[in-house]
């Protein structure tokens, strides 16, 4: 789009003088730039490689401790696009945290929406409003916003997994609140399965006891025996002749709020996809962008004019409106985060596959 603009002059130059002096910016010289014809994020495609960042993470266990003030030993993933700020895209927060052999992360509550997503190890318990919850391989983990949490390893072996938080949307909007808790996990009890588990965790059954829509997910953990078995029968299914995968070859789930039916938290939807050795996804792009992490396997991707080879524990981000194609050699599983149900609540979202929207 190339505006009309007006014939240069010097009382053109006086005006845009005046405009400067009152911070005013004319829409004529600015449209290109305002508004596009598709999306222009700042954010690039960018790959992080898990054999480069866990020797990081375990340097930083020798020589960082954790407690108050620092509160995490949490290395954020930094998109080159985005001038120097620890975000992974321009609403979505990721980073690897690692806690050693019996360390203790003092427990705080903010307003930001935060899950875990384990990739490998276990030993570490996540402690969220005094409910203790196990984290183990494969199990994605819940602390929505403004709840108590605390994280505490009673095993021999330290470990690491990956944060996701929507820190770079509430920064962005002004909505911040962060409060100091217990520097002490509230419970170093170690049950297989959390209170909320317990009550929520049943598949296809409810609570009567609780009927209220929540805005987010009340379970704690989504583990990870449940999201295998899922992934396996829409396969297996789809050997049978009858309809589950989303495309050839191509399983997926979607982690939901069992008393909505909707995302497990308003600012973050969270999937998990599983990818037949040979499989080939269609090019897909969507409004919002996504971090993702490979769980299993070993593949291509393809984001924009970018293209890496992953494996196991690598990350990549899509930037809004970029197209991504996925390609299995081995079996590929990966997890999935990204900003959509805010794009969807603002009726702004918009995908298209395979070159159809």
């Amino acid at each position: 789009m190339t505006p009309t603009q007006p014939d240069p002059s010097p009382e053109l130059d006086e005006l845009y003088r005046g405009f400067a002096k009152e911070l005013l910016v004319p829409l004529w010289t600015e449209i290109g730039d305002l508004m596009p014809a598709s999306p222009v994020p700042a954010m690039r495609p960018h790959a992080w490689r898990w054999q480069t960042l866990l020797p990081l993470a375990e340097k930083a266990g020798e020589l960082v401790p954790v407690g108050r003030g620092g509160e995490r030993r949490a290395i954020a993933l930094a998109n080159p696009g985005l001038g120097g700020a620890p975000y992974a895209t321009p609403t979505l927060w990721a980073a690897i945290q690692y806690l050693g052999p019996g360390e203790n992360a003092p427990e705080h509550r903010h307003t930001q929406n935060a899950f875990r997503f384990v990739v490998e190890g276990e030993g570490v318990w996540t402690v969220v409003d005094g409910d203790p919850v196990a984290m183990r391989r494969g199990d994605f983990l819940l602390t929505p916003g403004w709840h108590f949490h605390g994280h505490h390893n009673i095993s021999s072996e330290p470990m690491a997994w990956i944060d996701g938080l929507d820190i770079p949307f509430v920064h962005y909007t002004g909505s911040a609140f962060f409060e100091f808790g217990p520097e002490r996990v509230s419970s170093t009890e170690t049950p297989a399965r959390s209170r909320a588990e317990r009550l929520w965790a049943h598949p296809g059954l409810r609570p009567l006891s609780q009927t209220a829509p929540a805005v987010h997910s009340p379970i704690a953990a989504y583990r990870w025996e449940h999201t295998d078995a899922a992934l396996t029968d829409q396969l297996a299914l789809e050997d049978e002749g009858h309809p589950g995968v989303v495309e050839p070859g191509h399983a997926a789930i979607r982690f939901t709020n069992p008393t909505t039916g909707g995302d497990v938290m308003p600012t973050i939807r969270a999937e998990f996809h599983r990818l037949r050795a040979g499989a080939r996804t269609a090019p897909r792009r969507e409004v919002g962008s996504a971090v993702w992490q490979v769980f299993e396997g070993s593949g291509t991707v393809r984001v924009a004019d970018q293209e890496w080879r992953v494996d196991h524990g690598d990350l990549f981000v899509v930037p809004s409106w970029a197209e991504v194609t996925l390609a299995a050699g081995t079996q590929l599983d990966l997890f999935r985060f990204s900003d959509t149900p805010i794009f969807e609540r603002l009726h702004a979202d918009r995908v298209q596959v395979g070159g159809q929207q």
